[in-house]
Formats: structure tokens, sequence, C-alpha cells
């Protein structure tokens, strides 16, 4: 085990002993460096690392916000994993999809099982903001990662959410390009904006199996438009990006 490695164990295993919470600075490089008695550049990659999984914060300086502080950012490191193994080309981004399809489908049907029924006022403001006039392609594309975010947190699982919020920011590059191949976005904007709305309706009404449904058709039909389409029946793969 590298040196570095060592120092991301010990870490982790403080973590896990609950030495360290959200939002509590580590001890500084030096600190560190004696503690665990190795070398203050080991230490700096190791919080390199924990940084790019969105484990720590780190920031330059003497002041009180200087070193590193442990923050709670899981769809950081996901999302930016699985974009270089898009870019590489070890992953197609059909694939990406098809996981969001499953992943969606199971959390609006959770979000319209829950009892109590968890609160989508997020959700309905967001759609409310897509529906205002002058919101461009990208500020349309934002709130609708948010909106599909929101829906993933109404399920009540934390890590679907991250996993959610990686996938989309993996693919965000990919997404908007495609946008910007179609025809006419606005008559595109208009489908998005009504098809969200049912699904919404139907998580609200605990209509699980028609929110399932609804979200699939939703997204399948999104990224067949821009030609990001999953694998058809029998395994077929659409286009690749």
């Amino acid at each position: 085990m590298r040196t570095h490695e060592r120092v991301l164990a010990r870490i982790e295993a403080d973590l896990a002993a609950g030495r360290w919470a959200v939002g509590e600075r580590l001890p500084g490089e030096r600190a560190l460096a004696e503690e665990l008695e190795v070398s203050r550049p080991s230490v700096r990659e190791a919080l390199r690392v924990l940084e790019a999984m969105g484990i720590v914060r780190t920031a330059v300086g003497s002041g009180p916000d200087s070193g590193a502080t442990v923050v709670d950012h899981p769809a950081a490191g996901l999302g930016s994993a699985v974009r270089l193994h898009l870019a590489s080309g070890a992953l197609p981004v059909q694939d990406v999809v098809e996981l969001r399809v499953l992943l969606e489908t199971w959390a609006v049907g959770a979000a319209a099982r829950r009892t109590p029924a968890p609160s989508f006022d997020q959700a309905e403001a967001l759609l409310d903001q897509m529906d205002a006039p002058g919101v461009g392609l990208e500020e349309f594309l934002e709130l609708d990662t948010a909106f599909h975010v929101a829906l993933a947190a109404a399920s009540g699982n934390v890590l679907v959410e991250a996993v959610m919020l990686g996938l989309r920011g993996a693919i965000g590059a990919y997404v908007t390009e495609g946008t910007r191949r179609l025809d006419d976005w606005q008559a595109t904007a208009e489908r998005l904006r009504a098809e969200h709305r049912e699904v919404l309706r139907a998580v609200r009404d605990g209509a699980a199996s028609e929110a399932g449904s609804a979200v699939a058709a939703h997204i399948d039909g999104f990224y067949r438009d821009t030609g990001l389409e999953r694998r058809g029946p029998g395994g077929a793969e659409g286009p690749r990006a």
C-alpha cells in the first residue's frame, strides 16, 4: 500500500469512528503528517484524492476557512469518475441512460408509496420556474436536473439521490450537445413541461406504477430525440454519442 493510501485508510477509519463530522476541519497537513508519521506531500496527495471524491473541501491560506473541511458531496466523486470513463470510451452513454431509467422508475414509485407522503413543494416550484417566459436552454436543463433530483430525494433514499445527481452531472455536456441538435427546441420544451407535470401528478396521487411508466417514457423520449437513446429490446444499442 502506497503512503498516501495509508493516509486515506486512516482518515476513513477516523471518519467512520466519528472523530470528525461533516462541517469540521481536519488537522493541518503538518499535524496529520506527524500523527501518521508520513511526509506532508503524502498527506497533501491524500487530501487531493478526498476532495475529488467529495469528502473534503480544501482552502489555502491561514484564516479560519483554510485547510480541509469534511463535507458531504458524494455525487461529486461519482460524477467525476463516470464523466472520465465516458470520455475515455470505457462507458457508453446509453448505459448511463439505462441506469438513470432504472433508478428514477424506482425512485418515483418509492416516493409515491411513502407514508406519510413527502413534500413536493420544491419539485412544484422548479416546474413553475421552468414555465416562466424567457427561460433559456441551459437554464431549462439546470432546472430539469434539479427537478429529477428532487423526485429522487422524495424517495427517502439518500444514496439514490446522490447517484442520480452524479449521473446527471456526468452526462450534462452530452445532453446539452444533443439538445442543441434538435430541430425545434421550443416544441420539445413544451412536451417536457407537460410530461414533468404528469409525472409529478402521478407521484402526488400515490400512483406508483403510473409514475414509473410516465418517468421511463419521459426519459426515453428525450434521449431518443437527442440521439442518446438507451438499448432497445434484445440489447440492440442506439447511436453512441
